[in-house]
């Protein structure tokens, strides 16, 4: 027989240079670090990184005093898996399987799962099935588009739904029970404002559509967005540049980076502060396409949305969501949170199953 099930959870979330965690009772967080990982040289890709983050982990637990023994759920963010509907999925092999083929490209949250699943399993060494649950919550690939808005204009490529689910259904929750009304019948637009940028039509917490960030959308701070398709091919096809170059340049050398060579939203803020006429216009540059983004999100709303909803580490700069205030508060109140946390959307997650008010679904 297992132990009795409390409510003590290990939050996972891997990123490019570190791994965050933290440990919560219920709702509350009662320890938390920012484990550094170092980049391996040997050109084998994120995967190459679990077992010194896995270590880690491990270290950092015993380190609070805590082991497996101590859990009822491990829970991380979920990567570039399949598409699934929003929610908690339990980790499982055809999980594990598609993480590590990258099945819809490298990311290190693709590494959220294996980490779950390896800790989870050390309070199961024999492989009963009676260790504790080991989930994903809202993975990026979440996919609940509406029909038409997986058409690009190409039969060839069709659009993905590739977003963060993960923060922009936990704000609308937060929303929603704040005013004490139900997720059926809401209707926000949501920008999460971060190093990438998703702006999503909500309806009922469904994400209808959103922008790719990797692909399409307003620049970001290091991603350069949607971008004209015949001069990108025009790009793509002089010999100046590899595949590589290109996919660096829209990835991690595009938007704020590509103009004023920092994708530190603080320094720009500060050169702004000093005088500089070019990085103000950059910078609003990036606030207006942001504010047309949320224009053409809001028509797939059909009858306005109740507030447009803005969140992410930008949403914390007064000078970007005024200049997006201005351009939009026409169409609905807008509210500001920069402080949705992703760690405590993945503690709630798991805190949901553990209670019973939803049912971890199998990948």
């Amino acid at each position: 027989m297992g132990k009795e099930r409390g409510e003590r959870i290990l939050v996972i979330n891997p990123g490019s240079t570190s791994t965050k965690v933290a440990v919560f009772h219920g709702d509350e967080m009662v320890s938390h670090a920012n484990l550094p990982q170092q980049k391996r040289e040997t050109g084998g890709g994120v995967w190459e990184e679990l077992p010194d983050r896995l270590l880690t982990i491990r270290e950092w637990l015993g380190g609070v005093g805590l082991s497996v023994r101590n859990l009822d759920a491990v829970v991380a963010r979920g990567g570039l898996l399949r598409p699934v509907e929003g929610g908690a999925y339990e980790v499982t092999e055809a999980m594990l399987s598609d993480a590590r083929g990258n099945v819809q490209g490298s990311h290190a949250s693709n590494l959220g799962c294996a980490l779950a699943r390896a800790i989870a399993d050390e309070d199961d060494p024999g492989g009963t099935g009676g260790g504790i649950p080991a989930l994903v919550v809202d993975p990026v690939s979440t996919d609940e588009f509406d029909p038409l808005a997986r058409y690009s204009g190409l039969r060839e490529i069709p659009r993905r739904s590739l977003s963060h689910a993960l923060s922009i259904h936990a704000l609308v929750r937060e929303v929603c029970r704040r005013d004490e009304r139900a997720l059926d019948g809401s209707a926000f637009v949501v920008a999460h404002l971060g190093g990438g940028i998703s702006v999503c039509p909500v309806r009922d917490g469904r994400i209808l559509d959103a922008n790719n960030a990797n692909s399409g959308g307003p620049f970001s701070p290091s991603r350069s967005g949607g971008l004209p398709t015949q001069e990108l091919l025009d790009l793509a096809c002089s010999g100046d540049y590899s595949r590589a170059q290109l996919r660096a340049m829209t990835l991690t050398e595009g938007g704020l980076v590509s103009y004023l060579g920092t994708d530190d939203a603080r320094e720009v803020e500060a050169h702004i502060a000093a005088g500089d006429a070019v990085a103000r216009e950059v910078y609003q540059a990036m606030a207006y396409q942001i504010a047309k983004e949320i224009g053409a999100m809001a028509t797939v709303l059909e009858g306005g949305p109740d507030a447009i909803l803005l969140t992410g580490g930008l949403a914390a700069s007064e000078l970007l969501v005024g200049w997006i205030r201005d351009r939009v508060a026409f169409l609905a109140p807008v509210e500001v949170f920069p402080g949705i946390e992703e760690m405590k959307a993945l503690a709630q997650g798991g805190l949901r199953v553990l209670r019973g008010e939803e049912k971890a679904r199998p990948y």
